[in-house]
């Protein structure tokens, strides 16, 4: 049974070590923010933080997450007050807001890593996650808005 520190909170999860860690997040967690996509982890919608990088959920298994800190996009911040989902809300960057927790954690991620990112680093970091809407530039436009906030 493999144990998971998932949003703080250590978890024993009664599920094959091998079940991809969105699954035991969504189905046995019941945490429904971070969402399915592609399935092959080419489209970002699952993206998650293990040990403050961006992952993604389902095509990482249980046993890769034991041992290591995992963050939800509930878990980002609870009450949405995470300087990235501020600029998401005041950027009015979601349309249908599908993929948006997984933008959200990219770019969370992004900007722990690199705090002012520079256009081609926003465009390399966010490239493997899809938006069929389109909301590519107000994404960029919060995340800059974003670093400014965090810097």
């Amino acid at each position: 049974m493999p144990k998971i520190q998932i949003n703080g909170v250590q978890r024993d999860i009664a599920a094959d070590p091998q079940m991809p860690l969105l699954w035991a997040i969504r189905d046995i967690l019941g945490m429904s923010g971070t969402k399915f996509g592609c399935g092959i982890g080419a489209c970002g919608a699952c993206t998650v933080h293990m040990d403050g990088n961006a992952v993604r959920s389902c095509i990482t298994t249980l046993a890769d997450a034991a041992g290591h800190e995992i963050v939800t996009i509930e878990g980002l911040s609870p009450d949405g007050t995470h300087p990235v989902q501020r600029a998401w809300q005041a950027g009015n960057v979601p349309q249908c807001g599908y993929c948006q927790p997984g933008q959200i954690m990219q770019a969370a991620a992004l900007l722990r890593q690199t705090p002012k990112p520079t256009d081609q680093q926003i465009t390399d970091a966010m490239s493997g996650n899809i938006c069929r809407c389109g909301t590519y530039l107000r994404i960029r436009a919060a995340i800059k808005s974003a670093a400014e906030t965090m810097g």
